[in-house]
């Protein structure tokens, strides 16, 4: 159990997949910690997963939203308002881009390829913010996933490293105007883990080993420190920080080379 009480606080999580999604790794830190969740799930493909995964959470809500589409997400934060009848927690863990536009050059990408990584890892995080919003009458905390790719070139992110640094701007921008609903906006900035998304891009084990040698505590970290930074920065623990961008990278950050 972590030391932090979430007892009545609702939240909703965007962004599991299967059992090694960042998303998933937060909600359970969130449920242990005595959270109400619920879970939006892509499409049909992943709701058999994602119902398996939360079965053990005694049976949160699961509801399908195709943040590319505004009458889905107005659609969710509807349901969430039937059955919650608010908020305190938002956590956005939504990234894609095609395939053949993670790795190669960048110069390549197409205006579609570049759209849709926007489209989805970036811009789906406005209207989320905006729909939570209304149901957080008494504040609430707001938490996106980044990568060290928003400031810096990785070969083989590429698009999703675009996509990344208007995310992250996006964070600040909705932390100065959300701030006086008492809402806080932040993110966390993770090192490489093994994830569904991670498959795709390449030279993902090279990057693992450059952080590993790399960083100050000369390792990769774990889903569990990311969902504990989650964790403080969902919760009252955290009350006076937002537009922040929290590195848990084993401090591979600070490092130039």
């Amino acid at each position: 159990m972590y030391p932090i009480d979430l007892s009545g606080k609702r939240g909703v999580v965007f962004g599991v997949a299967n059992q090694r999604s960042i998303a998933w790794a937060i909600a359970q830190a969130l449920h242990q910690a005595g959270a109400r969740l619920a879970f939006a799930y892509q499409n049909e493909r992943f709701k058999e997963s994602v119902q398996k995964l939360t079965e053990p959470l005694g049976q949160p809500p699961l509801l399908e939203c195709d943040v590319t589409n505004d009458d889905a997400v107005a659609r969710v934060f509807e349901q969430l308002r039937e059955r919650f009848g608010g908020l305190e927690m938002v956590v956005h863990s939504i990234a894609y881009a095609q395939r053949e536009h993670l790795g190669g050059r960048f110069s390549d990408v197409d205006r579609q390829g570049f759209r849709i990584a926007m489209e989805i890892s970036a811009y789906s995080l406005v209207p989320i913010a905006r729909r939570a919003s209304e149901l957080m009458a008494d504040g609430g905390s707001i938490l996106a996933m980044t990568f060290l790719a928003a400031e810096r070139v990785f070969p083989g992110y590429n698009v999703m490293g675009t996509a990344k640094a208007a995310l992250e701007n996006e964070v600040g921008q909705l932390a100065a105007e959300l701030g006086q609903q008492k809402i806080r906006v932040n993110a966390i900035s993770a090192g490489p883990l093994d994830t569904l998304a991670a498959r795709g891009i390449k030279g993902f084990l090279d990057m693992k080993h450059v952080y590993e040698e790399r960083s100050p505590l000369r390792r990769n970290i774990t889903h569990e420190e990311v969902a504990k930074a989650a964790l403080f920065l969902l919760s009252d623990m955290s009350s006076g920080v937002t537009g922040e961008v929290l590195h848990v990278d084993a401090g591979y950050h600070i490092i130039a080379l």
